[in-house]
């Protein structure tokens, strides 16, 4: 799925942000941050929606064999 594969060695909970950072070259925790602040700071986006997404992604995206 868009060549975005969940971390199997940076990893906090599931391997998604640890997944997405590498893919788009950024750094894990940056991702990470940016998934808690969208999730309390953003208006509209509540905590249960972005750990909804998270979780399904950690259900569909395969782990990758390299990191």
């Amino acid at each position: 799925m868009f060549g975005i594969e969940r971390t199997t060695q940076d990893r906090w909970l599931l391997g998604v942000c640890g997944g997405i950072g590498r893919r788009i070259d950024w750094n894990p925790n940056i991702v990470r941050l940016i998934t808690v602040l969208a999730a309390f700071v953003i208006p509209g986006v509540s905590i249960f929606m972005v750990a909804a997404v998270y979780i399904v992604l950690g259900l569909i995206l395969p782990e990758s064999p390299d990191f």
